[in-house]
């Protein structure tokens, strides 16, 4: 895991480096979560209110709102899809996006359209890293603190 101002950004992942979502392929799904950028960004999560399974989303498109004290925003969808299963521990747990936004924080799985079309757009890798170093340095953001 690559730690960049202060925010670990795991090199295996693929992001939407501007809406600070991760996105990893686990078979024929897609997990999705907010990066450690977002919940840091965030601060404490107090509440998810995903989109139902079945739905299609569209790329960009939210597949969940998150709350925290201080923000309410959509999490969009790294590509288009419909929505397989969303994580319901973060019912009753929001903050595993804080304590754990890579593993148990993890927020839709979606059965993507055209995984190998949209998964191009996507940041991934050292260049993936390299590229979200200079949004964090452009932007002025740090994580922890």
């Amino acid at each position: 895991m690559a730690l960049v101002n202060n925010c670990n950004i795991p090199e295996d992942l693929l992001y939407v480096i501007d809406k600070h979502v991760w996105a990893r392929l686990d078979g024929d799904l897609v997990t999705v979560g907010m990066t450690d950028v977002a919940q840091n960004l965030a601060k404490s999560i107090i509440a998810v209110t995903p989109k139902k399974p079945g739905k299609t989303v569209a790329r960009g498109r939210s597949i969940a709102t998150v709350e925290s004290a201080k923000w309410v925003g959509p999490v969009p969808a790294p590509v288009t899809g419909e929505i397989a299963e969303v994580n319901s521990a973060l019912e009753s747990s929001p903050g595993l996006i804080n304590s754990d936004p890579y593993g148990d924080g993890w927020v839709a799985r979606l059965r993507a359209a055209d995984w190998d079309a949209e998964a191009g757009d996507l940041a991934s890798g050292a260049e993936g890293v390299e590229a979200y170093r200079r949004f964090l340095d452009a932007e002025g953001i740090a994580c922890g603190g």
